[in-house]
Parts: structure tokens; C-alpha cells; sequence
């Protein structure tokens, strides 16, 4: 069985909901710190364009940035101007996700039934996210890898934390995004380092 094909070194994609263009240097600086390369800022943030832009002038090399819930073809082209490389989707939306995908960005594509993952895949999406994973359960995962290409990269997405990520990895996810978890609006980068490299050490200990 082929294991699944991830652009990221680490397979956790940190989510960085509401964050602000003033606050992004020293949150993304902690992210980097702690060896993460997958930075998603959604686009429900404020001013998300700036902090995207900067973000990538700042450590595009180092990082994948990417924009999360993402809605509208428009955004998609946006992004792709700004030189983000991926973007995140909280549906299943194959138009959306075939512009992506001919634009040149890595898609990761909301989804919560084999049907929705079927109609992303056959759309361009090249990894899958179950959102929200909390709501559906480890169970959940087990029986769609039993169907689901097993090169394709499945995400936990929305609600997983330190404790519940080893069952979401021994269940069939490649990794997880992390939100709420690790950052929240107006906390201190000190605080994104220490939970950060807390669900770094939770992988790192799965993995062992």
C-alpha cells in the first residue's frame, strides 16, 4: 500500500484564525521555530491579504502559506497573486477546487462524506479534510481509508487536540490541522510556541 504523497514535512497544518497583520511576524517566527511548515491563515481574519502577503514574503521560503475558508474563485486568484501555495476549503466545492487546482495551488478540501471526498478528488483536490473531524470520529476515518486512494492525504480538522491526535493517526490521518488548540486571537507568541511544540512532541511520540 503506498503511503500518502504530503507536501509538508510536518503534518500539521497550524491555523491561525484571526490573526492580524501586526501580530503575524512573531506567531509565524514561533511556528517556524518549532519546525512547522504549514501556515494557514483563514480568510475570515482581518486584513488576511496582508498578513498572507507578508507571510510569504517573510518566510515563503520556509513555509507553505496558505488561505483557509476559502468560498470564491476570486479569493483563489488573490491568494494565488500573493504567492500562496495551497489553500484550505470548509465544503466541497468542485468548481472552486478545480480553479485551484489549475491555478498551480496544492488543494485541501473540506469534506465530510465519500461522496464529498470522491467529488474533491475528481476535481483537482490533492489532500482531504474532514471537517469537523470531532463531530464524526475516529470510526469515521477507519471506514473511509477502506475506500479512499491510500496516497491521498486525510486531515483531522476541528477539534483535535494533543490528546485525541494519536487515535486520529492511528485511525488513517496523515496529520491534523490545528486551530482554537493553538492559537487564538490576542495570545502571546509564547503561547503558539508552547502548544505548538506540544502537538509536535504528541506526533513525534506516535510516531516513536
Amino acid at each position: 500500500m503506498s503511503a500518502p504523497s504530503l507536501p509538508f514535512r510536518l503534518p500539521l497544518v497550524a491555523i491561525l484564525r484571526g490573526l492580524t497583520p501586526e501580530q503575524a511576524p512573531a506567531h509565524l517566527q514561533a511556528l517556524l521555530d518549532e519546525g512547522y511548515d504549514a501556515i494557514e491563515v483563514p480568510l475570515n481574519s482581518p486584513d488576511w491579504a496582508v498578513s498572507i502577503g507578508e507571510a510569504v514574503r517573510a518566510c515563503g521560503d520556509r513555509a507553505w502559506i496558505g488561505g483557509g475558508t476559502v468560498l470564491r474563485t476570486g479569493q483563489v486568484d488573490t491568494l494565488r497573486r500573493l504567492g500562496a501555495r495551497f489553500i484550505v476549503t470548509p465544503n466541497t466545492n468542485p468548481v472552486l477546487i478545480r480553479h485551484a487546482a489549475e491555478a498551480g495551488l496544492q488543494v485541501l478540501a473540506g469534506f465530510a462524506t465519500a461522496s464529498e471526498a470522491f467529488a474533491a478528488l475528481d476535481a483537482g483536490a490533492s489532500m482531504l479534510k474532514l471537517f469537523p473531524a470531532a463531530t464524526y470520529g475516529t470510526g469515521h476515518v477507519r471506514a473511509l481509508r477502506a475506500v479512499l486512494p491510500p496516497d491521498i492525504p486525510l486531515f483531522a480538522v476541528g477539534g483535535v487536540t494533543t490528546q485525541t491526535l494519536p487515535a486520529w493517526l492511528a485511525a488513517g490521518c496523515a496529520g491534523a490541522g490545528i486551530g482554537g488548540e493553538l492559537y487564538r486571537p490576542g495570545q502571546s507568541p509564547e503561547a503558539t510556541r508552547r502548544n505548538a511544540h506540544a502537538f509536535r512532541q504528541a506526533l513525534m511520540d506516535h510516531h516513536e
